[in-house]
């Protein structure tokens, strides 16, 4: 028996695999640069939201042409790489169709895959119409540059080939045909390679096998320098999401406590605090390091689909600031300080570069009405609102940076007990007019 075919698939999958355990280990590297975070509370919640938002893709279906599309790509997607554990055990140990031996629910199993896959095809080809040809206002922003724009061609254009390759290699094969068990589908096919001689005909299948597999293991390390690893992340992200409010926002408990001696003297300054309510080291964020590993989390989960900035009224005015090009400057920026640590040995040298100004500008930063439309339009549950406001906090905080009118805004309310520039005395005349 020729074992050399085994030998092949099996070095392949360790390459295929490895390289992927190899990235997956770098990412997470990276987001734990972020500081830490408590997300323990609510464990029923925060499981509900992962089953209704990433597994149910509950907030894609409220753009119901984009959401039910999507739920065909997503749900054929999964269930036809079923098939890769037959085609993985086959690879292995040389068998062929090896679950073909379960009987007519292999033949109902495979009829469904072979279904999904014309649907799934169907729906990047409309995917593909829609960026493409119709050109959806919210994928031809600015940030929508010659690198993002490709990667979702390549990605449809990946998903075109590996449906083509399943049926041909379903079409093609002289003992599946044979069963007429399944080829739901591939049976309108097969006709087309009729006058191929048996030779030939197993030359195609098995080449389309191994190019599925191969495409498989392609795609599978491709996510990681692609939007598309939210495909892995939208999960975790979604169970760690934030389970506040929205318009909530985090209040620095030693900023607090400041405040508080100002306004009741007759707290003592002295008495002893816990460690949590100490001034940290910097008020808000400058840099990817400065986030917190959820926030890093975001970013590399978002899908770049353009419906928080398509819902964001400061850009629908013509205002510079782009939710999701927030989201797309940190990963951008995670990546650099990733690849700086790589290269200097498990260290980050000071490369003169920083998320703000030379990624996100102060722009962008002040345009936003922290209205939150970008949180509630994320269909995975990211929050560029809480990247907004850290980098702002550091503007103000630590660089006394805030436009003039907020300044204004924040003297009146030390001097009058309001944002107005009116005396306190004065306040009421306003009734006497």
């Amino acid at each position: 028996m020729n074992y050399l075919p085994n030998i092949i698939f099996v070095v392949a999958l360790i390459l295929g695999l490895g390289y992927f355990a190899k990235n997956a280990k770098k990412l997470i590297r990276n987001i734990k640069l972020g500081h830490d975070i408590d997300v323990s509370d609510n464990k029923s919640q925060r499981w509900k939201n992962m089953a209704m938002i990433a597994l149910g893709q509950s907030k894609m279906v409220k753009r119901p042409i984009a959401g039910f599309f999507h739920i065909i790509v997503y749900i054929g997607f999964i269930v036809i790489n079923i098939e890769v554990l037959e085609i993985i055990i086959d690879g292995v140990f040389g068998t062929h169709r090896i679950f073909s031996s379960i009987g007519s629910l292999y033949g109902i199993l495979i009829g469904i895959f072979e279904i999904l896959a014309v649907l799934v095809f169907i729906a990047v080809i409309i995917f593909w119409i829609r960026r493409n040809i119709l050109k959806l206002q919210r994928f031809w922003k600015p940030e929508m540059t010659a690198w993002p724009k490709n990667d979702a061609n390549y990605i449809l254009y990946f998903e075109m080939i590996l449906m083509t390759l399943f049926l041909v290699m379903n079409a093609t094969d002289i003992h599946f045909q044979n069963m007429n068990s399944g080829n739901v589908i591939s049976q309108f096919i097969a006709p087309f390679f009729k006058n191929f001689s048996e030779g030939t005909l197993h030359f195609i299948e098995r080449s389309a096998w191994w190019l599925h597999i191969l495409g498989i293991l392609v795609f599978l390390n491709y996510l990681y320098f692609s939007k598309h690893l939210h495909i892995l992340l939208a999960f975790p992200n979604t169970f760690y999401g934030s389970l506040k409010p929205k318009g909530e926002f985090d209040n620095m408990q030693s900023v607090t406590n400041e405040v508080r001696l100002m306004i009741d003297p007759n707290i003592d300054p002295f008495a002893a605090q816990p460690e949590s309510t100490e001034a940290p080291a910097k008020f808000g964020a400058s840099d990817v390091q400065d986030l917190n590993w959820l926030q890093l989390l975001n970013a590399y989960t978002c899908t770049e689909c353009g419906r928080c900035t398509s819902e964001c009224p400061a850009n629908q005015t013509g205002k510079k600031l782009s939710p999701r090009k927030i989201m797309m400057d940190t990963r951008d920026r995670l990546e650099e300080v990733g690849k700086n640590i790589d290269l200097n040995k498990g260290e980050f040298k000071n490369d003169g570069r920083q998320l703000l100004d030379d990624y996100i500008t102060r722009e962008e930063l002040w345009a936003c009405t922290s209205c939150n439309a970008c949180v509630e339009a994320c269909p995975v549950s990211i929050n560029p609102l809480s990247i907004i406001m850290e980098m702002r906090r550091y503007l103000v905080m630590e660089q006394s940076a805030a436009p003039v009118e907020l300044n204004n805004m924040m003297t009146n309310i030390e001097n009058n007990g309001a944002p107005w520039p009116y005396n306190q005395m004065d306040r009421l005349n306003w009734k006497n007019e």
